[in-house]
C-alpha cells in the first residue's frame, strides 16, 4: 500500500506545485486505512486547501489505492470542518 501511495502522491505533487503549493507524506496506516499527508507552501494559508485534501487528494488516494479510507493532514486545523 505504501508504495501505491507514494505513486499517488507524485502523480498529485506537480498539480498543488503549480499552485504554490507542496505535499508531503507523513504515514500510511496500513490497519485503518488512513494517510497523514502535510500540505505546505502556498496551501498553508489557502482557504481551500480543506477542499484541496478532502475533494482533491482523498479521492483521489481512494480512487487509486484500495484500502485507503481517509486522508488527514497534518497542521490543517479546519480539517474537521468539512467532510465529503
Amino acid at each position: 500500500m505504501h508504495d501505491q501511495v507514494t505513486k499517488t502522491i507524485d502523480a498529485i505533487r506537480p498539480a498543488i506545485q503549480a499552485d504554490g503549493g507542496d505535499i508531503i507524506l507523513h504515514g500510511v496506516d496500513e490497519d485503518t486505512g488512513v494517510i497523514t499527508i502535510e500540505l505546505i507552501g502556498a496551501c498553508v494559508s489557502c482557504p481551500a486547501s480543506t477542499v484541496t485534501l478532502k475533494a482533491g487528494v482523498e479521492r483521489i488516494m481512494k480512487d487509486r489505492v484500495p484500502g485507503v479510507t481517509a486522508v488527514h493532514a497534518v497542521g490543517l486545523e479546519s480539517e474537521s470542518a468539512v467532510s465529503l
